[in-house]
């Protein structure tokens, strides 16, 4: 015969109880982790958008010139057999800067004195026949007409005599005219010709900058001329010495546009300062209207998405990150500048951009919010 045996179930051990309570542990604390890792937070670099300034700044540089520069040239054609100054050389009234061959112009001197000699001589013989053709009449030998007659012939005469007198002092003057003389104090800035070249009168061979006020000269495109006007306070810096700073003001603008640059020369006078010397480059900064309302932000800043340029923005009460349309007006050196889609106190991402989605959760650092600065608004 068999017998059954019952087999009763036996009880869990303690050492499989505290197995089973640290596997759970384990999985709860992965959990946990699991859960923080989803809910981490990214830190964001973000500008701020600030109020547009009332005013922009336009800067221009240019090079200082005198206010007036000569360009000298011999009054007579010739050829110039002399040069006595170096670009560089200091000059006064009545200095001789370059001399032309004369050896004509002093034959034409000797020619007139001969002809004034014989018209002088003309004027005697003149007033001899004159004179005696009054004895005649008064002896009433001789008729009135020829008395008259000789009157008009010496009176000719004399005319004749002054003639000559003149064209001697012309040829004179067109001898003297073979120096050419400095009118005024300067500096000679330029030589146009030299020994052995045959000029024309009038052409160009010394330029000669007058010592007094100086000034800069700039170029202005045309779509910034209008804030230009004589008159205008602008500031003068210059590369030379940074802490060179002195008032100016615009004396001339021009009145059309240069035919290959198309801007317009724009001078600007300068106080007396020996520090600013001839040649030296100058910036003229002018403060005109902020007409436009441009803000600008880093190019970092800019995102695509759908074919739209957009931005994110940080909202400031949940700390969470939303997309904005936006309308760029162009991209310069120092950023992009939005005309629409931005507005004051705005908060946005400057930098990794490619990393943000709707609502992510960022956090802001309070030391790294930066200005949008729209006095850099695009002119």
């Amino acid at each position: 015969m068999f017998s059954l045996k019952t087999f009763s179930p036996r009880m869990p051990s303690v050492a499989s109880l505290m197995l089973i309570s640290a596997i759970g542990i384990g999985v709860s604390a992965c959990s946990e982790e699991k859960a923080e890792v989803k809910q981490a937070i990214r830190p964001v670099k973000v500008v701020e958008i600030a109020k547009a300034g009332d005013t922009r700044k336009l800067d221009y540089s240019g090079s200082v010139k005198a206010r007036t520069e000569m360009n000298l040239g011999f009054r007579v054609a010739g050829k110039i057999i002399e040069r006595l100054v170096d670009i560089g050389d200091k000059v006064k009234p009545g200095d001789v800067l370059a001399r032309m061959d004369s050896t004509d112009y002093q034959l034409a001197v000797k020619t007139a004195e001969a002809n004034l000699a014989a018209a002088e001589r003309g004027v005697e013989t003149a007033d001899l026949a004159n004179k005696r053709a009054e004895q005649l009449f008064d002896k009433s030998v001789a008729p009135k007409s020829q008395l008259e007659q000789a009157a008009l012939s010496h009176d000719q005469a004399i005319s004749q005599r002054d003639a000559a007198l003149s064209a001697l002092n012309q040829a004179k003057n067109q001898v003297s005219y073979t120096d050419l003389k400095a009118g005024q104090n300067g500096i000679v800035t330029a030589i146009n010709a030299d020994i052995g070249q045959v000029v024309g009168s009038g052409t160009p061979v010394v330029t000669v900058a007058v010592d007094g006020e100086k000034e800069v000269q700039i170029a202005v495109p045309e779509n910034d001329i209008a804030e230009f006007k004589p008159g205008k306070t602008v500031k003068a810096s210059f590369w030379a010495d940074d802490r060179l700073v002195l008032d100016g003001k615009v004396r001339e603008v021009s009145g059309s546009a240069d035919q290959q640059s198309r801007t317009f020369a724009v001078r600007v006078s300068l106080p007396n300062d020996p520090q600013v010397l001839l040649g030296m480059t100058a910036t003229i900064e002018a403060d005109v209207s902020n007409g436009n309302n441009y803000v600008s932000i880093p190019l970092s800043a800019l995102a695509e998405k759908d074919g739209k340029q957009m931005v994110w923005t940080v909202d400031r009460d949940t700390a969470t990150v939303h997309g904005r349309d936006i309308k760029v007006a162009d991209f310069t050196g120092d950023g992009v500048h939005v005309t629409d889609g931005l507005d004051i106190g705005d908060l946005v991402v400057s930098a990794g951009t490619q990393f943000m989605s709707e609502n992510l959760k960022v956090k802001v650092p309070d030391q790294q919010s930066a200005l949008a600065d729209t006095d850099q608004t695009v002119r």
